[in-house]
């Protein structure tokens, strides 16, 4: 048995609810792995509280994508992994929970620099910011804006960003101003005058746009500084995208990613790992909190709490 969290209907963190899970045996190229941390992900509450369409719930229903923590048992066909091993976890259904059953293409080796905490955050932001930036291939020729750097996609496209060469600025908050610049980028407040700021920071001009913030007034700047607008790109207002005539990655987005998309956001995680274990990539840990805490957890995530929250088994 595992103990999880889950949730009958949609609503309030209050809905979610501890239970009793079955844990089956691993099947073919499947890893059972004991939950050291799960991340949690705002993606998580704004599922649980209908804000973001999913199917109707006709049973109870797990949640969380990412995790870390160490194999237990391993299924037939599954090579490279070994009982006993610390891992990364991605991409999975009910992550918030003390064992879980996976496929091992959903698993990377985890060594020991990175803690659980750190490979539990991973995932969903890693691979969200990775993958926006090699679709609107960024390289060392580019001058990137980021509009919301201080969460953990932001901060995750910062420093990918950074590491491709890129030129970035992102805006934020006065109070998480020394974050951004501590990651690479230049920091901008928030506010009416970032068009201009950004003239006087980059005359050159911005060639890529990443809108983390969601507002009208960003996605107006976006549309005002960068000229090609295939390079600009929405990871929240999905489905205002197509009639901005920019790009979006999920966040709401009706067009599904393409299988390159899906390979990238996979390839994401192995990639920082490593520059993790490097001391080449930073993750900022935020409220760590126990499992049985996950209503908690989501207030925290959505009250936009620093740091990525982390729920303990």
């Amino acid at each position: 048995m595992s103990t999880a969290i889950v949730y009958t209907e949609f609503g309030g963190p209050e809905v979610l609810t501890v239970a009793d899970v079955v844990v089956p045996a691993p099947g073919d190229h499947e890893l059972a792995v004991r939950v050291e941390a799960a991340g949690v992900n705002p993606i998580d509450h704004k599922l649980r509280a209908g804000l973001r369409a999913s199917d109707p719930i006709t049973e109870p229903r797990r949640v969380g994508a990412d995790a870390a923590g160490i194999v237990t048992a391993v299924g037939n066909g599954v090579e490279g992994f070994r009982v006993g091993q610390p891992v990364v976890v991605f991409g999975v259904a009910g992550a918030y929970a003390t064992e879980i059953v996976v496929a091992a293409t959903n698993v990377v080796p985890r060594p020991p620099q990175v803690s659980a905490a750190e490979g539990a955050s991973l995932g969903i932001p890693v691979g969200t910011a990775y993958q926006a930036l090699r679709s609107l291939a960024v390289g060392a020729d580019d001058t990137v804006l980021i509009h919301g750097g201080s969460g953990a996609v932001g901060q995750a496209a910062i420093q990918h960003a950074v590491l491709a060469g890129a030129t970035v600025l992102a805006t934020t908050s006065d109070r998480r101003a020394d974050r951004v610049r501590s990651l690479g980028a230049t920091a901008l407040p928030y506010g009416p005058e970032v068009v201009e700021r950004v003239g006087a920071l980059a005359p050159q001009g911005v060639t890529v746009v990443i809108d983390l913030a969601g507002t009208d007034e960003a996605l107006a700047q976006s549309l005002a500084l960068a000229p090609d607008r295939s390079r600009i790109a929405t990871l929240v207002r999905g489905k205002d995208a197509a009639g901005l005539g920019i790009r979006a990655f999920s966040g709401g987005s009706p067009v599904p990613l393409t299988a390159r998309e899906q390979a990238w956001r996979a390839e994401a995680i192995p990639v920082t790992v490593a520059l993790l274990a490097a001391g080449r990539f930073s993750v900022e840990i935020g409220p760590q909190l126990p499992l049985a805490e996950a209503a908690e957890a989501h207030r925290l995530v959505g009250a936009g709490t620093d740091g990525k929250i982390v729920l303990v088994p």
